[in-house]
């Protein structure tokens, strides 16, 4: 097994582990502190997969594979959704342990979906912004455009499918509910002579 594949799932377990440990010191300790420094490293994680990878480029002279631009594209994504899976995963502590609110359902249809869809397709164009600088980063760095062409080809990759989730949500909502005939969530009357009595 690949060292950065090892190095991916690491930071997989790694990061819920400590996300774990920093809801669990919040709500079954009370320590509000030493809660957000454990939280706060989180990121750590990311500067340890993106170290481990240009080490490996770079010191070690590897050839970018398949590995190499899955970690860049797995460190887009921590840095643009990993905030907002940790408030989820808070919000869903409060409600079971300390009786806080429950987690709002996620809207089906309407305005509020619409604008949840572009929600997340910024966080999206943030990843693949985020990835492409990392990859474009690295291939810089070691200047070797036969060593690299892995790492360039998925900033293609990530375009594409940022591209299409551009397409099948956001754009699609959208469309959906600029053609909804108006009124048409409403439900039916039950005023007085309405003749839904």
């Amino acid at each position: 097994m690949s060292i950065i594949v090892i190095g991916i799932l690491a930071c997989e377990v790694s990061f819920w582990l400590v996300l774990a440990a920093g809801l669990a010191t919040r709500y079954f300790l009370g320590k509000q502190k030493l809660s957000t420094v454990l939280l706060l490293c989180v990121p750590v994680l990311d500067l340890l997969l993106l170290s481990l990878i240009s080490w490996d480029m770079l010191v070690n002279g590897t050839t970018a594979d398949f590995a190499h631009g899955l970690g860049a594209i797995y460190l887009g994504f921590t840095v643009a959704f990993g905030h907002q899976i940790i408030t989820k995963a808070d919000v869903w502590f409060s409600h079971r342990f300390a009786g806080g609110p429950a987690p709002a359902a996620l809207p089906k249809t309407g305005p509020a979906r619409v604008k949840y869809e572009w929600n997340q397709w910024f966080r999206m164009l943030g990843c693949a912004v985020i990835a492409s600088v990392v990859l474009l980063g690295i291939t810089f760095l070691v200047g070797d455009a036969t060593r690299t062409a892995e790492l360039t080809s998925w900033i293609g990759r990530v375009w594409i499918v940022t591209a299409i989730w551009f397409v099948g949500w956001p754009v699609w909502h959208s469309v959906g509910l600029a053609l909804a005939k108006p009124g048409a969530a409403t439900p039916p009357s039950t005023e007085p002579g309405s003749g839904r009595e």
